[in-house]
């Protein structure tokens, strides 16, 4: 699991991506702009904002306004196995239904769990059980879809999974389309439609989630960018800011 805060921001702004994990987050203080894959709300103070992984989304503060958030990123095959415990799912990881809500008691569960993850003084017996804790009502308040695979078309699923595993090289269109077995006119229309990026968009977004993946490890900022397949560490530098809100050393630190 990985926590993150936002305090008194305003022009903290996201380009429209999407996580590997589930993530889960609070809105303290504020408001702003939630768009997802499926609907654009403006959610404020004592909202829960949810984010299937793989899901588009962006959330950015109303006209430059300051707004202060708290957000959780769940690794999913550990999530999932709670939900197999839990008899909700019996194989994947089950989506969640709703993308915000303003129950209460998870507003104040979050909150409640961020304070023990960053207490320096909790032992991690502790931070396991509050995780657990948290999560468990998590599944029982809100719905998910029992062992939901959403329908993609196949040469756009294809396309998809040719980025993700090739996203460390350079990637001409002609390479995705016939790995795709689409032409470049029908991949193009169809595959934002069904991931709500472009095909280079959802090629930068998979770079960077690798770029966090190695930047966990502590491995230095040139050398990730390097591998991911930026020009140079600024380049890296730029995109990740745009995406994750924080620098690539903000991020490792």
């Amino acid at each position: 699991m990985e926590a993150r805060s936002i305090e008194n921001a305003r022009n903290t702004h996201y380009d429209r991506h999407s996580h590997e994990t589930f993530s889960i987050g609070a809105i303290t203080a504020g408001s702003c702009v939630y768009l997802s894959e499926r609907s654009r709300q403006r959610v404020g103070t004592g909202s829960v904002v949810l984010m299937n992984p793989g899901d588009v989304h962006a959330c950015n503060p109303m006209a430059r306004q300051q707004w202060s958030y708290r957000m959780l990123y769940i690794d999913v095959s550990w999530l999932a196995n709670i939900q197999q415990d839990l008899g909700v799912t019996r194989h994947n990881f089950a989506p969640f239904l709703p993308i915000a809500t303003r129950e209460p008691r998870l507003y104040a569960g979050l909150n409640r769990l961020y304070e023990v993850l960053i207490d320096s003084q909790a032992d991690v017996l502790e931070k396991q059980q509050a995780v657990l804790t948290f999560m468990t009502a998590v599944q029982y308040s809100l719905t998910s879809v029992r062992d939901h695979k959403r329908y993609r078309h196949p040469g756009i699923s294809r396309a998809a999974d040719f980025i993700r595993d090739n996203c460390k090289h350079p990637l001409k269109l002609q390479d995705i389309c016939s790995a795709a077995h689409l032409s470049a006119s029908y991949l193009i229309r169809m595959f934002k439609g069904e991931y709500g990026m472009t095909p280079h968009a959802y090629l930068v977004n998979c770079r960077v989630e690798f770029s966090r993946a190695q930047l966990r490890k502590g491995r230095p900022i040139a050398d990730v960018a390097a591998e991911a397949g930026f020009a140079d560490q600024a380049h890296l530098q730029r995109t990740f800011k745009r995406i994750v809100a924080a620098t690539p050393a903000q991020y490792r630190a």
